[in-house]
């Protein structure tokens, strides 16, 4: 059975449900890891002040006995402390740039708020809890990922070797989770300026994950390239506009010459690679280098100062609604791509061995790696 899950619920309603279907029997669940996981996504400078109230406790609910998966479909729970979706106004001036006009237009409503509190960013703490629980079936596997931010507004890090041994001991606990101190103070600079002038920021996110084994992926057809699923993915998270994989935008202005990565062969290492400009694939597989994703968000679109929009009843100009928001979002939208980069190895993990338990599951996949340090 193929790994999937499915999200529910809105912003502020009761609560958010996951369910995450196809999970293998067995994964050991550390209940104070997914704990440490829904509390990196609130943070961050420049966060809004929802995040200093709301606390994302997930309740499991189903599918997790005595601290290990069953095999059958784990449930997910995640109670909002702010449910307060049956007071709230009727909306319908839209906000440029949302799901709302769109939204509205498309399923018919004439209260804009039945759209925007599915549509929300909010929706995403159900897909760090999914993508929780798929790092732990990763875990054990040997596959680590990390995530840090690399550029925030018209500052950018300088080109560093990211590694998530290095990302978890130097950029994790920073104020924008960035392993470069000086762009990070020009960041912070450039949030405050955006608060004061009521406006907001993008950026970009780098999502590695290290220890991913060739293979994964086909070449075969258009829908099983694995470089593709990722694009999608990352491409699902709110305000995220672009995708890229390893160096993709920069070879698009180089030579063939200077963006190959050229293959090497010792006994020891067997093939080898000294650069990893592809970003861990190729013809739309892993090639056992680390993988690398990049998240290009757009400037968040709620603004202090609105936007000029159109009331959709009388159809007279107005400004927009204004919600509560974040000025940037950027080093949070990296751990909700760390969860979508896991679930997508995973899925792929799964398709490829198979395993009704972890324990086949690894069996699997070390016959499998055997085969490949003989290749």
């Amino acid at each position: 059975m193929a790994l999937r899950f499915l999200t529910a619920g809105e912003s502020h309603g009761p609560s958010l449900t996951a369910i995450l279907e196809g999970l293998p029997a067995g994964v050991p669940i550390d209940l104070a890891r997914l704990g440490r996981e829904m509390r990196r996504r609130q943070l961050g400078y420049g966060r809004g002040p929802r995040m200093q109230f709301e606390t994302d406790t997930v309740e499991l609910v189903g599918g997790v006995r005595r601290g290990k998966t069953l095999g059958s479909p784990v449930a997910l729970s995640i109670r909002n402390k702010d449910a307060s979706i049956d007071r709230l106004p009727v909306v319908t001036q839209p906000r440029p740039g949302h799901a709302d006009l769109a939204g509205a237009i498309k399923y018919d409503h004439r209260d804009i708020r039945n759209v925007l509190e599915r549509a929300s960013a909010r929706e995403t703490a159900a897909r760090v809890a999914v993508g929780a629980l798929c790092k732990q079936l990763l875990s054990p596997l040997g596959i680590e990922l990390a995530s840090h931010v690399i550029a925030l507004g018209s500052a950018r890090a300088k080109p560093a070797a990211a590694t998530v041994a290095r990302i978890r001991r130097q950029a994790e606990a920073t104020p924008l989770r960035c392993l470069d101190p000086q762009a990070t103070r020009k960041m912070m600079r450039e949030i405050d300026a955006c608060v004061k002038a009521g406006d907001t920021l993008g950026g970009v996110f780098e999502v590695v994950a290290e220890g991913v084994p060739p293979g994964l992926g086909s070449y075969a057809h258009y829908d099983r390239r694995l470089d593709a699923q990722l694009g999608q993915a990352v491409l699902s998270i709110h305000a995220v506009k672009a995708a890229e994989v390893g160096d993709g935008v920069l070879a698009a202005s180089l030579r063939g010459s200077a963006v190959q990565d050229e293959i090497f062969f010792t006994k020891a290492r067997r093939f080898y690679r000294s650069s990893n400009r592809a970003g861990g694939f190729e013809g739309g597989m892993t090639t056992g280098q680390p993988v690398v994703v990049r998240g290009f968000l757009k400037p968040l679109s709620t603004l202090r100062k609105p936007l000029r929009s159109v009331e959709i009843n009388t159809k007279r100009p107005v400004v927009a609604t204004v919600e509560r928001s974040d000025v940037t979002t950027v080093p949070a939208a990296g751990v909700v791509g760390e969860a979508m980069v896991a679930f997508v190895l995973a899925r792929a993990l799964l398709e490829k061995f198979g395993g009704d338990s972890l324990r086949e599951l690894q069996r699997n996949v070390e016959g499998y790696l055997q085969q490949v340090r003989k290749f």
